[in-house]
């Protein structure tokens, strides 16, 4: 259903702001790693966990996106996952350990793996001529929200007296997101035929192959964002100015995420699109592991524009492979599962290699290679093949 003109700026603010609020929460620990490490007894591995467990939960809650969709609706879905990141950031005001902000991070990974799982067909639904262009403004924005935390949360600590503020002030955003998608997303109604049994997905290897490579490029994300910040701290740099080499990385997430769409959005075929955001990430992993100290921020450069500009693109060829936006928004929320649940390891294996080598070299190969199998997978993701690789070549009754 196409929103109507009067309603469709309000729903594109909505759509901007909530995306807004999706990784703040993730993206505004590396800067602070040293401190929180400090006062919760937390190790690299404990801290891995930080990003581990909001990963994990975005994997395991985006399976139910279709029983969402369903049977509680869409708007009451994002809402209440809203009010769960404004309470997660508002409890970190008031943490004391180590395992009690792990608890947070499990509110806030389970607020946004609930956006995650119904965002993607709610923007099919709404916008269906501008799939590509609104996909890459939620994308852009979610990549600008993890820019504003790791750019505020130094800036936050240290005006409010220390980490806990430095993470707290993100139940801000989620509020103003709340009140605005009371106002735009429409009334929930029933759906019958919005349900895409998770079984019978299951069972074509096409969503498998997009849950590999959706996780693969997430997990070097995840990594990124986990221990860029604390890579470069041990170099020498400071706090703020490794929270503002993040942010860098993820503003150029952001221009990728929405550029990148619009730049493909007469492009059937979008892999070479996707190979050129993997050649980037590839040169950003191969740079960091060989040659640090030479230019970090085009490094940050690199890797933020083939990170964000892959998520985007991931998304968009997700929904390309089925017209029914109910269906399509289902096969994206079983991709984001599975990715998100592969990726929330990398972290904590690259927290195992450091401990193991005493440096992230092997780490930054990891995703360098991961950056290749992506690239190798994506070759089978041709779009004369969506139809056969979702069995909509021969007249079969939907998944129910």
């Amino acid at each position: 259903m196409k929103p109507p003109k009067d309603g469709a700026l309000l729903l594109l603010a909505t759509v901007a702001l909530v995306a807004l609020n999706l990784r703040p929460f993730i993206t505004g620990i590396g800067p602070l790693a040293a401190a929180i490490g400090r006062q919760t007894g937390l190790d690299l591995q404990g801290m891995a966990l930080l990003t581990l467990v909001p990963m994990l939960l975005m994997g395991a809650f985006a399976f139910a996106g279709p029983w969402l969709q369903a049977r509680i609706g869409e708007r009451r879905s994002v809402m209440a996952a809203l009010g769960l990141l404004a309470v997660g950031s508002g409890l970190r005001l008031f943490t004391t350990g180590g395992w009690q902000l792990v608890g947070t991070a499990a509110l806030l990974g389970l607020g946004a793996a609930v956006v995650q799982a119904v965002f993607p067909g709610v923007i099919k639904r709404r916008f269906p001529r501008h799939v590509g262009v609104v996909m890459g403004l939620y994308s852009a924005m979610l990549m600008g929200g993890g820019a504003l935390g790791a750019q505020l949360a130094p800036w936050a600590a240290a005006l409010g007296g220390g980490w806990r503020a430095g993470l707290a002030w993100m139940a801000v955003p989620a509020v103003l997101a709340l009140v605005l998608a009371a106002r735009s997303l429409p009334r929930d109604v029933a759906a019958p035929h919005s349900r895409l049994a998770v079984g019978a997905c299951l069972r074509r290897p096409r969503a498998w192959l997009l849950m590999a490579c959706f996780g693969l490029v997430n997990g070097g994300y995840a990594t990124v964002v986990a221990w860029l910040a604390p890579f470069y701290q041990e170099r020498g740099w400071s706090v703020p100015a490794s929270g503002s080499l993040l942010a860098l990385l993820a503003v150029c997430q952001a221009a990728a995420a929405l550029l990148l769409p619009l730049l493909a959005r007469n492009s059937a075929d979008r892999r070479p699109w996707l190979w050129l955001t993997l050649a980037l990430q590839a040169t950003g992993f191969a740079a960091l592991a060989l040659w640090p100290d030479a230019a970090p921020a085009a490094w940050a450069m690199l890797l933020g524009a083939g990170l964000g500009g892959c998520f985007a693109l991931s998304l968009i060829v997700a929904l390309d492979h089925l017209p029914d936006p109910a269906q399509a928004g289902a096969l994206s929320a079983l991709m984001q599962g599975g990715g998100f649940l592969l990726a929330a390891l990398p972290p904590w294996i690259v927290a195992v290699l450091r401990h193991a080598t005493g440096g992230f070299v092997a780490g930054w190969l990891l995703h360098l290679g991961c950056a290749a199998v992506v690239a190798a997978l994506y070759w089978r993701v041709a779009p004369a093949g969506y139809a056969g690789a979702m069995g909509l070549v021969r007249p079969v009754p939907p998944c129910r």
